[in-house]
């Protein structure tokens, strides 16, 4: 295949009308939820100049995330996914729209930014779910691959523009008119959203909602796999040492040796690497995707060896691109593996619970890493977290269900069929497909 069809058949997936609302809704929300942080803690900065502040507005959003992600997995597997993400998006607008007011009329308050806060992150908290395995059902089966690709490409390029739009706007008006701005690309999500209709699952249930119930029953899928729940304890582990030295340790470092421009760069390239690291995972053709993925998460343990030496910054930049190319081979091999493995009717709350254990890691890492720093020291903290993702990756692998999973080749072309169907309690297609070898 010449290189120009290959790109093609990676970008083919884009002639989906769903699929493609989707991605536009995708790339403008995380654009939107990269805006909000910068312009928020700038407000906060401006009302009380306290840090402490700062992590009490930001980190009411995670708590509400925390609390009501499962929730999110629930509705997502009873409501129709788009018209959750089109609600989300639009009820964000409203929120961020409100916190734009108080700061641009000079009548916020600490209490008001916490509330509005802590109702943006219950918004977000319910629509990850629903954006997440709403992908299956825009593109055919065998588009998956290139699907997940392109749409996790989206994302990196939203985040990206969204820290720089939102950094420039902040800087140059006021994090009143960045959260303005914010509120705007929120709504242009939501009008992207509105553009993708695909039919109810036929198996989605009509009776009133039993919570636990349902919860339960997610549970179930969650733990049926072995590979599923291993692949997230490695991930809740990865994740709390990343956090802890990437985003607290990190800026530490470069405080006092790359210097803040420079740290800026460092980030940019990992983001960098996830963009072109999306790309070249679209059109691999490999059947053990889940295997290769898990592998290359031990890649995360460069940028911290870097930062525990003192590398130069060339080094720092090169660890942080490769870092951002193994995220995208994990990232888009585990959304085909659940995707292609899990019940339609059940997709989402096994999302739900992965989320979950990715977001519980988060302040558990950074709580951590500036606890341990203090007393062992960064170099000793950040080569232990290196042992830690190397050990977790390790065991993973030795799991024979993480090793010999196997996912569908990634054939381009054919219409979107009938949106699949899982008997409750049945496991899509049986069981996954598994090489003999094992």
């Amino acid at each position: 295949m010449t290189e120009r069809a290959e790109r093609a058949s990676v970008l083919a997936s884009l002639r989906h009308r769903n699929f493609r609302n989707l991605v536009f809704g995708r790339t403008m929300t995380h654009c939107a939820n990269s805006m909000a942080p910068i312009a928020l803690a700038f407000a906060v900065l401006d009302m009380t100049g306290s840090a402490v502040d700062v992590g009490i507005v930001v980190g009411s959003r995670s708590i509400a995330n925390v609390l009501l992600v499962l929730f999110g997995g629930i509705l997502a597997d009873r409501v129709p996914r788009a018209l959750i993400l089109q609600g989300s998006s639009l009820s964000a607008a409203t929120v961020q729209g409100a916190v734009a007011v108080v700061l641009l009329t000079e009548s916020a308050s600490l209490g008001v930014l916490i509330l509005l806060s802590v109702v943006n992150g219950a918004v977000a908290a319910v629509s990850m779910p629903a954006s997440a395995s709403l992908v299956p059902q825009t593109v055919p089966a065998g588009e998956l691959r290139a699907a997940n690709a392109l749409s996790r490409m989206g994302v990196n390029a939203g985040m990206i523009v969204g820290a720089s739009v939102g950094g420039m706007i902040t800087a140059v008006f006021s994090p009143g008119w960045g959260m303005a701005a914010n509120a705007v690309v929120f709504a242009g999500a939501a009008l992207a959203y509105h553009g993708v209709r695909v039919p109810r699952a036929k198996s989605t249930p009509d009776a009133p909602s039993q919570p636990l119930r349902e919860l339960r029953e997610g549970w179930k899928e969650f733990t049926a796999r072995t590979w599923v729940w291993v692949v997230v304890l490695q991930f809740f582990v990865v994740n709390a040492v990343t956090a802890g030295g990437i985003q607290v340790l990190g800026p530490t470092i470069a405080n006092s040796t790359y210097g803040r421009t420079a740290w800026g760069l460092v980030l940019a390239t990992q983001m960098a690497g996830a963009l072109i690291g999306g790309f070249l995972v679209g059109r691999s053709r490999s059947r053990h995707a889940l295997r290769i993925g898990v592998a290359v998460v031990a890649l995360d343990a460069l940028p911290l060896i870097a930062l525990a030496e003192a590398a130069p910054l060339a080094l720092l930049v090169v660890a942080m691109f490769v870092n951002g190319l193994a995220l995208e081979q994990f990232g888009v091999a585990w959304d085909v593996s659940l995707q292609e493995n899990v019940p339609p009717d059940r997709l989402a709350r096994v999302y739900s619970y992965d989320m979950l254990g990715s977001i519980l890691a988060l302040p558990v890492g950074e709580m951590t890493a500036g606890t341990l720093s203090e007393r062992f020291g960064s170099r000793a903290t950040l080569l232990g977290g290196v042992c830690l993702v190397l050990s977790v990756t390790l065991a993973a692998l030795c799991s024979k269900d993480v090793r010999s999973l196997t996912v569908k080749g990634g054939v381009v072309g054919g219409e979107v069929p009938e949106v699949a169907v899982a008997t409750p309690g049945a496991v899509a297609a049986t069981e996954p497909t598994r090489d003999p070898a094992g």
